[in-house]
Protein backbone atom coordinates (compact mmCIF):
# COMPACT_ATOMS: atom_id res chain seq x y z
CA UNK A 1 0.00 0.00 0.00
CA UNK A 2 1.17 3.69 -0.95
CA UNK A 3 2.73 5.19 1.70
CA UNK A 4 0.54 8.08 3.46
CA UNK A 5 1.79 11.30 5.24
CA UNK A 6 1.60 15.38 5.15
CA UNK A 7 4.13 17.29 4.04
CA UNK A 8 4.48 21.07 3.29
CA UNK A 9 2.76 22.93 0.44
CA UNK A 10 6.49 24.57 0.00
CA UNK A 11 8.26 21.74 -0.18
CA UNK A 12 10.50 21.81 2.72
CA UNK A 13 10.14 20.59 5.79
CA UNK A 14 9.72 16.88 7.16
CA UNK A 15 6.79 14.39 6.86
CA UNK A 16 5.07 14.12 9.00
CA UNK A 17 2.32 11.79 10.16
CA UNK A 18 -1.37 13.02 10.68
CA UNK A 19 -0.82 13.10 14.77
CA UNK A 20 2.36 15.33 14.12
CA UNK A 21 0.71 17.50 11.44
CA UNK A 22 -1.87 18.29 14.02
CA UNK A 23 0.28 19.39 16.73
CA UNK A 24 2.34 21.20 14.53
CA UNK A 25 -0.44 23.41 12.95
CA UNK A 26 1.68 24.66 10.36
CA UNK A 27 4.70 23.31 8.79
CA UNK A 28 8.41 24.20 9.26
CA UNK A 29 9.07 26.24 6.24
CA UNK A 30 6.26 28.28 6.62
CA UNK A 31 3.72 25.90 4.44
CA UNK A 32 0.87 24.25 5.18
CA UNK A 33 0.53 20.62 5.62
CA UNK A 34 -1.54 18.78 3.23
CA UNK A 35 -1.47 14.65 2.41
CA UNK A 36 0.89 13.20 0.24
CA UNK A 37 -2.20 12.03 -1.77
CA UNK A 38 -6.31 12.53 -1.44
CA UNK A 39 -7.25 9.16 -0.54
CA UNK A 40 -10.62 7.00 -1.62
CA UNK A 41 -13.01 6.37 0.34
CA UNK A 42 -13.40 2.93 1.57
CA UNK A 43 -16.84 2.47 1.86
CA UNK A 44 -19.58 3.02 -0.74
CA UNK A 45 -21.98 5.71 -0.71
CA UNK A 46 -24.48 3.68 -0.32
CA UNK A 47 -23.51 2.01 2.62
CA UNK A 48 -22.57 5.09 3.99
CA UNK A 49 -26.61 5.48 3.17
CA UNK A 50 -27.89 4.32 6.15
CA UNK A 51 -25.17 5.40 9.02
CA UNK A 52 -25.77 8.88 11.04
CA UNK A 53 -23.62 11.79 10.89
CA UNK A 54 -21.08 10.18 13.21
CA UNK A 55 -20.83 6.72 11.49
CA UNK A 56 -20.39 9.15 8.08
CA UNK A 57 -17.22 11.17 9.75
CA UNK A 58 -15.73 8.18 10.75
CA UNK A 59 -15.46 6.63 7.39
CA UNK A 60 -14.80 10.18 5.34
CA UNK A 61 -12.30 10.95 8.12
CA UNK A 62 -9.85 7.69 8.49
CA UNK A 63 -8.21 7.72 5.21
CA UNK A 64 -6.42 10.83 6.21
CA UNK A 65 -5.85 9.83 9.91
CA UNK A 66 -4.40 6.46 9.31
CA UNK A 67 -2.01 6.62 12.75
CA UNK A 68 -5.46 6.62 14.81
CA UNK A 69 -6.74 3.32 16.42
CA UNK A 70 -9.93 3.08 15.26
CA UNK A 71 -10.44 2.76 18.98
CA UNK A 72 -8.68 6.25 19.49
CA UNK A 73 -10.74 8.12 16.12
CA UNK A 74 -14.37 6.57 17.66
CA UNK A 75 -13.67 8.11 21.03
CA UNK A 76 -12.98 11.29 19.43
CA UNK A 77 -15.80 11.79 16.87
CA UNK A 78 -18.65 10.49 19.83
CA UNK A 79 -17.42 13.20 22.29
CA UNK A 80 -17.12 15.61 19.44
CA UNK A 81 -20.55 15.19 18.16
CA UNK A 82 -23.37 14.30 20.76
CA UNK A 83 -24.97 17.04 23.52
CA UNK A 84 -22.92 19.90 22.00
CA UNK A 85 -25.21 20.45 19.41
CA UNK A 86 -28.52 21.51 19.31
CA UNK A 87 -30.18 19.02 17.00
CA UNK A 88 -29.68 15.08 16.83
CA UNK A 89 -28.57 15.18 12.91
CA UNK A 90 -25.71 17.38 13.62
CA UNK A 91 -26.02 19.49 10.08
CA UNK A 92 -29.10 19.37 9.31
CA UNK A 93 -30.40 19.50 5.48
CA UNK A 94 -32.94 21.74 5.00
CA UNK A 95 -35.73 22.34 1.94
CA UNK A 96 -36.74 26.27 1.82
CA UNK A 97 -37.81 28.47 -0.95
CA UNK A 98 -37.54 25.44 -3.57
CA UNK A 99 -33.48 25.81 -2.28
CA UNK A 100 -31.76 23.43 -0.10
CA UNK A 101 -29.69 24.95 3.18
CA UNK A 102 -27.05 22.40 5.04
CA UNK A 103 -27.65 23.95 8.09
CA UNK A 104 -24.03 24.34 9.84
CA UNK A 105 -24.52 26.09 12.93
CA UNK A 106 -26.13 24.17 15.52
CA UNK A 107 -23.18 23.63 17.65
CA UNK A 108 -22.49 25.97 20.64
CA UNK A 109 -21.08 28.96 19.00
CA UNK A 110 -23.72 29.20 16.13
CA UNK A 111 -21.37 28.65 13.09
CA UNK A 112 -19.88 26.14 10.88
CA UNK A 113 -16.83 26.35 12.58
CA UNK A 114 -17.94 24.20 15.57
CA UNK A 115 -18.11 21.51 13.06
CA UNK A 116 -14.27 20.52 13.27
CA UNK A 117 -13.70 22.85 16.01
CA UNK A 118 -15.56 20.46 18.35
CA UNK A 119 -13.65 17.75 17.32
CA UNK A 120 -10.03 19.35 17.15
CA UNK A 121 -9.32 19.46 21.41
CA UNK A 122 -10.26 15.40 20.50
CA UNK A 123 -7.80 15.29 17.64
CA UNK A 124 -5.08 16.94 19.24
CA UNK A 125 -5.40 15.37 22.40
CA UNK A 126 -5.25 12.23 21.08
CA UNK A 127 -1.91 13.19 18.86
CA UNK A 128 -0.41 14.75 21.99
CA UNK A 129 -0.30 10.88 23.49
CA UNK A 130 0.39 9.31 20.78
CA UNK A 131 3.13 11.49 20.23
CA UNK A 132 4.49 11.71 23.76
CA UNK A 133 4.50 16.01 24.08
CA UNK A 134 5.20 16.62 27.32
CA UNK A 135 5.06 20.21 26.27
CA UNK A 136 2.00 22.44 27.16
CA UNK A 137 0.34 23.31 23.54
CA UNK A 138 -0.26 26.92 22.73
CA UNK A 139 -3.20 27.69 20.31
CA UNK A 140 -2.46 30.84 18.78
CA UNK A 141 -5.36 32.00 16.35
CA UNK A 142 -6.63 34.79 14.42
CA UNK A 143 -10.58 35.20 13.92
CA UNK A 144 -12.80 36.82 11.63
CA UNK A 145 -15.56 36.55 13.82
CA UNK A 146 -16.28 32.75 14.39
CA UNK A 147 -13.30 30.72 14.99
CA UNK A 148 -12.12 32.61 17.65
CA UNK A 149 -15.31 31.64 19.79
CA UNK A 150 -15.08 28.15 18.42
CA UNK A 151 -11.38 27.65 19.39
CA UNK A 152 -11.98 28.79 23.01
CA UNK A 153 -15.37 26.55 23.66
CA UNK A 154 -13.45 23.74 22.64
CA UNK A 155 -10.26 24.15 24.36
CA UNK A 156 -11.75 26.07 27.45
CA UNK A 157 -10.19 23.99 30.46
CA UNK A 158 -8.36 21.04 27.93
CA UNK A 159 -5.51 19.94 30.21
CA UNK A 160 -1.58 20.94 29.02
CA UNK A 161 -3.17 23.75 26.46
CA UNK A 162 -3.68 27.60 26.06
CA UNK A 163 -5.59 29.37 23.83
CA UNK A 164 -5.05 32.80 22.78
CA UNK A 165 -6.94 34.34 19.96
CA UNK A 166 -6.71 37.26 18.31
CA UNK A 167 -9.46 39.36 16.76
CA UNK A 168 -10.18 42.76 14.51
CA UNK A 169 -11.79 44.86 17.22
CA UNK A 170 -14.25 47.22 14.72
CA UNK A 171 -14.71 43.80 12.39
CA UNK A 172 -16.79 41.40 14.38
CA UNK A 173 -20.20 41.57 15.02
CA UNK A 174 -21.41 42.85 18.59
CA UNK A 175 -22.69 39.01 19.13
CA UNK A 176 -19.42 38.00 18.06
CA UNK A 177 -17.95 39.99 20.07
CA UNK A 178 -19.84 39.28 23.23
CA UNK A 179 -19.36 35.33 22.64
CA UNK A 180 -15.84 36.02 22.78
CA UNK A 181 -14.74 38.89 25.26
CA UNK A 182 -17.20 36.71 28.11
CA UNK A 183 -15.41 33.51 27.32
CA UNK A 184 -14.45 31.23 30.97
CA UNK A 185 -11.42 29.44 31.52
CA UNK A 186 -8.29 29.93 33.17
CA UNK A 187 -6.40 28.71 29.94
CA UNK A 188 -8.32 31.17 27.39
CA UNK A 189 -6.93 34.32 25.99
CA UNK A 190 -8.89 37.12 24.41
CA UNK A 191 -6.86 40.45 22.58
CA UNK A 192 -8.41 42.69 20.38
CA UNK A 193 -6.32 44.79 17.34
CA UNK A 194 -6.27 47.57 15.96
CA UNK A 195 -6.40 46.29 12.39
CA UNK A 196 -9.13 43.73 10.15
CA UNK A 197 -8.57 40.07 9.66
CA UNK A 198 -5.68 40.85 7.80
CA UNK A 199 -3.41 42.05 10.29
CA UNK A 200 -4.41 39.70 12.97
CA UNK A 201 -4.18 36.75 10.73
CA UNK A 202 -0.51 38.42 9.57
CA UNK A 203 0.51 38.76 12.63
CA UNK A 204 0.00 35.16 13.87
CA UNK A 205 1.59 33.97 11.05
CA UNK A 206 4.70 36.02 12.03
CA UNK A 207 4.83 34.87 15.40
CA UNK A 208 4.70 31.08 13.90
CA UNK A 209 7.62 31.94 12.13
CA UNK A 210 9.56 33.85 14.15
CA UNK A 211 12.48 31.46 15.25
CA UNK A 212 13.70 33.32 18.59
CA UNK A 213 10.59 32.67 19.92
CA UNK A 214 9.63 29.11 19.11
CA UNK A 215 13.67 28.96 20.83
CA UNK A 216 11.88 30.84 23.90
CA UNK A 217 9.10 28.88 24.32
CA UNK A 218 11.07 25.48 23.64
CA UNK A 219 13.40 26.07 26.47
CA UNK A 220 10.22 27.33 28.88
CA UNK A 221 8.09 23.86 27.97
CA UNK A 222 5.84 25.63 25.34
CA UNK A 223 4.78 24.97 21.93
CA UNK A 224 2.52 26.31 19.27
CA UNK A 225 0.23 24.97 17.46
CA UNK A 226 -3.32 26.48 15.50
CA UNK A 227 -6.89 26.57 15.23
CA UNK A 228 -7.34 28.05 12.25
CA UNK A 229 -7.93 26.28 8.94
CA UNK A 230 -4.41 26.44 8.19
CA UNK A 231 -4.52 23.24 10.98
CA UNK A 232 -5.18 20.00 9.02
CA UNK A 233 -6.74 18.56 11.86
CA UNK A 234 -9.47 22.27 11.29
CA UNK A 235 -9.48 20.94 7.72
CA UNK A 236 -10.59 17.40 7.55
CA UNK A 237 -13.51 16.72 9.82
CA UNK A 238 -14.72 19.84 7.39
CA UNK A 239 -14.95 16.99 4.61
CA UNK A 240 -17.27 15.17 6.25
CA UNK A 241 -20.50 17.67 5.96
CA UNK A 242 -20.20 17.53 2.18
CA UNK A 243 -20.66 13.68 2.21
CA UNK A 244 -23.26 14.13 5.02
CA UNK A 245 -25.57 16.79 2.58
CA UNK A 246 -25.34 14.42 -0.25
CA UNK A 247 -26.28 11.82 1.63
CA UNK A 248 -29.39 13.40 3.17
CA UNK A 249 -30.40 14.95 -0.29
CA UNK A 250 -30.60 11.21 -1.26
CA UNK A 251 -32.32 10.11 1.55
CA UNK A 252 -34.91 13.15 1.16
CA UNK A 253 -35.32 12.11 -2.70
CA UNK A 254 -34.49 15.39 -3.64
CA UNK A 255 -31.41 13.16 -6.15
CA UNK A 256 -30.70 9.92 -6.60
CA UNK A 257 -27.63 8.37 -5.64
CA UNK A 258 -24.90 9.03 -8.48
CA UNK A 259 -26.36 12.42 -9.08
CA UNK A 260 -24.12 15.57 -9.28
CA UNK A 261 -24.99 18.51 -6.97
CA UNK A 262 -23.79 21.86 -7.09
CA UNK A 263 -22.13 23.24 -3.69
CA UNK A 264 -22.26 26.71 -3.22
CA UNK A 265 -19.97 28.11 -0.46
CA UNK A 266 -19.62 31.49 1.48
CA UNK A 267 -16.20 31.90 2.14
CA UNK A 268 -13.25 34.34 2.79
CA UNK A 269 -10.13 32.34 4.03
CA UNK A 270 -11.02 29.58 1.01
CA UNK A 271 -11.09 26.37 4.03
CA UNK A 272 -14.55 25.45 3.59
CA UNK A 273 -14.61 24.66 0.08
CA UNK A 274 -11.76 23.64 -0.31
CA UNK A 275 -13.22 20.72 1.87
CA UNK A 276 -15.76 20.32 -0.61
CA UNK A 277 -12.89 20.24 -3.22
CA UNK A 278 -10.96 17.33 -1.17
CA UNK A 279 -14.48 15.32 -0.63
CA UNK A 280 -14.91 16.06 -4.45
CA UNK A 281 -11.47 13.65 -4.62
CA UNK A 282 -12.39 10.96 -2.83
CA UNK A 283 -15.52 10.58 -5.07
CA UNK A 284 -18.21 12.45 -4.03
CA UNK A 285 -20.37 13.25 -6.79
CA UNK A 286 -19.75 17.06 -6.75
CA UNK A 287 -20.46 19.09 -9.96
CA UNK A 288 -19.43 22.82 -9.35
CA UNK A 289 -18.03 24.39 -6.06
CA UNK A 290 -19.33 27.72 -6.57
CA UNK A 291 -16.96 30.38 -4.66
CA UNK A 292 -19.48 33.06 -2.82
CA UNK A 293 -17.08 36.52 -2.34
CA UNK A 294 -18.93 39.19 -0.69
CA UNK A 295 -18.00 43.06 -1.67
CA UNK A 296 -14.40 41.70 -0.81
CA UNK A 297 -14.26 40.05 -4.04
CA UNK A 298 -10.70 38.96 -4.04
CA UNK A 299 -11.55 35.16 -4.52
CA UNK A 300 -14.21 36.27 -7.20
CA UNK A 301 -11.89 38.18 -9.44
CA UNK A 302 -9.00 35.47 -8.81
CA UNK A 303 -11.08 32.08 -10.49
CA UNK A 304 -12.26 34.97 -12.53
CA UNK A 305 -8.81 36.51 -14.05
CA UNK A 306 -5.90 33.80 -12.34
CA UNK A 307 -4.82 37.05 -10.83
CA UNK A 308 -5.18 36.80 -7.00
CA UNK A 309 -4.32 40.68 -6.14
CA UNK A 310 -4.63 42.31 -2.58
CA UNK A 311 -3.74 45.65 -3.11
CA UNK A 312 -7.49 47.12 -2.55
CA UNK A 313 -9.50 48.70 0.33
CA UNK A 314 -10.50 45.58 3.24
CA UNK A 315 -14.28 46.67 3.25
CA UNK A 316 -15.82 46.00 6.51
CA UNK A 317 -19.58 44.15 5.39
CA UNK A 318 -22.26 42.81 7.33
CA UNK A 319 -20.63 39.37 6.21
CA UNK A 320 -17.66 40.16 8.66
CA UNK A 321 -16.45 36.36 8.59
CA UNK A 322 -15.70 36.63 5.04
CA UNK A 323 -13.56 40.04 5.38
CA UNK A 324 -10.69 39.11 4.37
CA UNK A 325 -8.21 39.65 1.49
CA UNK A 326 -5.50 37.28 2.27
CA UNK A 327 -7.40 33.51 1.88
CA UNK A 328 -4.41 31.35 3.72
CA UNK A 329 -6.26 27.86 2.12
CA UNK A 330 -5.95 28.95 -1.25
CA UNK A 331 -2.10 27.96 -1.46
CA UNK A 332 -3.33 24.27 -0.55
CA UNK A 333 -5.45 24.47 -4.23
CA UNK A 334 -2.42 26.12 -5.75
CA UNK A 335 -0.24 23.02 -4.80
CA UNK A 336 -2.55 20.97 -6.18
CA UNK A 337 -3.17 22.70 -9.55
CA UNK A 338 0.49 23.31 -9.55
CA UNK A 339 1.13 19.48 -10.22
CA UNK A 340 1.92 19.45 -6.39
CA UNK A 341 4.89 21.74 -7.18
CA UNK A 342 5.91 23.03 -3.64
CA UNK A 343 8.84 25.53 -5.62
CA UNK A 344 6.19 27.25 -7.73
CA UNK A 345 3.90 27.43 -4.70
CA UNK A 346 6.73 29.44 -2.92
CA UNK A 347 7.31 31.40 -6.06
CA UNK A 348 3.58 32.61 -5.84
CA UNK A 349 3.77 33.12 -1.95
CA UNK A 350 6.39 35.01 -2.26
CA UNK A 351 4.92 37.24 -4.57
CA UNK A 352 2.14 38.15 -2.77
CA UNK A 353 3.90 38.67 0.21
CA UNK A 354 6.62 40.81 -1.58
CA UNK A 355 4.13 42.63 -4.50
CA UNK A 356 0.66 42.06 -3.16
CA UNK A 357 -0.80 39.70 -6.14
CA UNK A 358 0.24 37.13 -8.01
CA UNK A 359 -0.79 35.94 -12.03
CA UNK A 360 -0.94 32.04 -11.77
CA UNK A 361 -0.09 29.80 -14.91
CA UNK A 362 -2.48 28.77 -17.72
CA UNK A 363 -1.58 25.38 -16.76
CA UNK A 364 -2.66 25.66 -13.40
CA UNK A 365 -5.46 27.96 -14.25
CA UNK A 366 -6.58 24.93 -16.57
CA UNK A 367 -6.91 22.89 -13.32
CA UNK A 368 -9.31 25.52 -11.35
CA UNK A 369 -11.80 23.89 -13.63
CA UNK A 370 -13.71 22.40 -10.66
CA UNK A 371 -14.40 25.83 -9.41
CA UNK A 372 -16.77 29.13 -10.41
CA UNK A 373 -17.25 32.04 -8.71
CA UNK A 374 -19.27 35.19 -7.64
CA UNK A 375 -20.27 38.21 -5.24
CA UNK A 376 -22.73 39.78 -3.86
CA UNK A 377 -22.87 43.02 -2.32
CA UNK A 378 -24.62 44.21 1.18
CA UNK A 379 -27.58 45.31 -0.51
CA UNK A 380 -27.57 42.21 -3.00
CA UNK A 381 -26.98 40.16 0.23
CA UNK A 382 -30.08 41.89 1.99
CA UNK A 383 -32.60 41.80 -0.45
CA UNK A 384 -32.14 38.22 -0.28
CA UNK A 385 -32.69 37.59 2.81
CA UNK A 386 -35.99 39.28 2.66
CA UNK A 387 -36.37 37.53 -0.47
CA UNK A 388 -36.59 34.07 1.25
CA UNK A 389 -38.20 35.03 4.30
CA UNK A 390 -41.24 36.54 2.54
CA UNK A 391 -41.14 33.37 0.27
CA UNK A 392 -40.67 30.62 3.48
CA UNK A 393 -40.59 32.79 6.31
CA UNK A 394 -36.72 31.23 6.37
CA UNK A 395 -34.41 33.88 8.08
CA UNK A 396 -30.99 33.39 6.05
CA UNK A 397 -27.82 35.10 8.08
CA UNK A 398 -26.06 37.95 6.14
CA UNK A 399 -23.00 35.18 5.17
CA UNK A 400 -25.64 32.37 3.88
CA UNK A 401 -27.17 35.30 2.13
CA UNK A 402 -24.38 35.90 -0.13
CA UNK A 403 -24.19 32.64 -1.23
CA UNK A 404 -28.17 32.16 -1.61
CA UNK A 405 -27.55 35.64 -4.11
CA UNK A 406 -24.55 34.45 -6.07
CA UNK A 407 -26.13 31.31 -6.60
CA UNK A 408 -29.69 32.77 -8.34
CA UNK A 409 -27.25 35.00 -10.21
CA UNK A 410 -24.79 31.79 -11.65
CA UNK A 411 -27.85 29.80 -12.17
CA UNK A 412 -29.68 32.50 -14.26
CA UNK A 413 -26.35 33.33 -16.14
CA UNK A 414 -24.76 30.00 -16.79
CA UNK A 415 -28.46 28.25 -17.19
CA UNK A 416 -28.01 26.06 -14.64
CA UNK A 417 -30.08 23.48 -13.46
CA UNK A 418 -28.36 20.68 -11.59
CA UNK A 419 -29.32 20.65 -7.74
CA UNK A 420 -27.42 22.93 -5.56
CA UNK A 421 -26.88 22.91 -1.56
CA UNK A 422 -25.78 26.20 -0.05
CA UNK A 423 -24.05 26.19 2.99
CA UNK A 424 -25.67 27.72 5.72
CA UNK A 425 -22.86 28.96 7.99
CA UNK A 426 -24.48 30.66 10.34
CA UNK A 427 -27.56 31.52 12.83
CA UNK A 428 -29.05 34.67 11.81
CA UNK A 429 -29.15 35.70 15.37
CA UNK A 430 -25.53 36.29 15.67
CA UNK A 431 -25.80 39.06 12.87
CA UNK A 432 -29.34 40.26 14.10
CA UNK A 433 -28.69 43.40 13.80
CA UNK A 434 -28.31 43.51 10.09
CA UNK A 435 -30.42 41.00 9.43
CA UNK A 436 -33.75 43.01 11.09
CA UNK A 437 -32.20 45.76 8.73
CA UNK A 438 -32.79 43.70 5.99
CA UNK A 439 -36.44 42.72 6.61
CA UNK A 440 -37.01 46.04 6.99
CA UNK A 441 -37.99 46.11 10.61
CA UNK A 442 -36.69 48.27 13.49
CA UNK A 443 -33.34 48.39 14.75
CA UNK A 444 -33.06 50.88 17.45
CA UNK A 445 -33.04 48.45 20.43
CA UNK A 446 -29.94 47.18 22.27
CA UNK A 447 -28.62 43.89 20.90
CA UNK A 448 -30.71 41.49 23.21
CA UNK A 449 -33.92 43.08 22.87
CA UNK A 450 -33.38 42.53 18.91
CA UNK A 451 -32.89 39.01 19.72
CA UNK A 452 -35.76 38.79 21.38
CA UNK A 453 -37.36 41.02 18.38
CA UNK A 454 -36.08 38.88 15.59
CA UNK A 455 -37.25 35.68 17.53
CA UNK A 456 -41.21 37.21 17.12
CA UNK A 457 -41.06 37.64 13.68
CA UNK A 458 -39.38 34.68 12.64
CA UNK A 459 -41.36 32.01 15.11
CA UNK A 460 -37.89 30.76 16.02
CA UNK A 461 -36.28 30.74 19.51
CA UNK A 462 -33.45 32.46 20.68
CA UNK A 463 -30.12 30.32 21.03
CA UNK A 464 -29.50 29.50 24.44
CA UNK A 465 -25.81 29.83 23.74
CA UNK A 466 -26.78 33.57 23.01
CA UNK A 467 -29.67 34.16 25.70
CA UNK A 468 -26.79 33.29 28.09
CA UNK A 469 -24.47 36.41 27.55
CA UNK A 470 -26.50 38.94 28.79
CA UNK A 471 -25.84 38.25 32.12
CA UNK A 472 -21.75 36.79 31.83
CA UNK A 473 -19.62 39.34 32.69
CA UNK A 474 -16.69 40.59 30.48
CA UNK A 475 -13.41 39.10 30.82
CA UNK A 476 -11.30 40.07 28.10
CA UNK A 477 -10.45 43.30 27.82
CA UNK A 478 -6.81 43.45 26.23
CA UNK A 479 -6.19 45.75 23.12
CA UNK A 480 -3.07 45.63 21.21
CA UNK A 481 -1.66 46.68 17.86
CA UNK A 482 -0.40 44.66 15.22
CA UNK A 483 3.54 45.12 16.28
CA UNK A 484 2.73 44.18 19.50
CA UNK A 485 0.99 40.59 19.01
CA UNK A 486 4.30 38.98 19.75
CA UNK A 487 4.59 40.97 23.27
CA UNK A 488 0.93 40.18 24.03
CA UNK A 489 1.83 36.42 23.55
CA UNK A 490 4.89 36.66 25.30
CA UNK A 491 3.33 38.36 28.80
CA UNK A 492 0.65 35.31 28.95
CA UNK A 493 2.76 32.59 28.60
CA UNK A 494 5.75 34.02 31.39
CA UNK A 495 5.20 37.44 32.29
Amino acid sequence: MQEFYYQSTRGGGKRAAAAEAIISGIAGDGGLYVPSRIPKLDITLEDLLPLDYRGRAYHVMKPFLPDYTEAELTACIQGAYGEKFSVPGIAPLTKRAGTLFLELFHGPTLAFKDMALTLLPYLLSTALRKEGVDREVVILTATSGDTGKAALEGFAGIPGTRVIVFYPEQGVSAMQKRQMVTQEGDNTHVIGIEGNFDDAQGGVKEIFADAGLASRMDRRGYRFSSANSINVGRLIPQVAYYFHAYLQACAAGDISLGDPVVFVVPTGNFGNILAGFYAKMMGLPVGTLLCAANENRVLADFFATGVYDRRRELLTTMSPSMDILVSSNLERLLYQASGRDGEAVTRLMDELSREGRYRIPPLTAANLKDFAAGHASDEEAGAAILRVFREAGYVMDPHTAVAYSVWQKYRKEWREDTPAIILSTASPYKFARDVMTSLGLPTGEEDFTLLKNLSTCSGTPVPEALKALEKLPVRHRARCTRGEMREAVERILWG
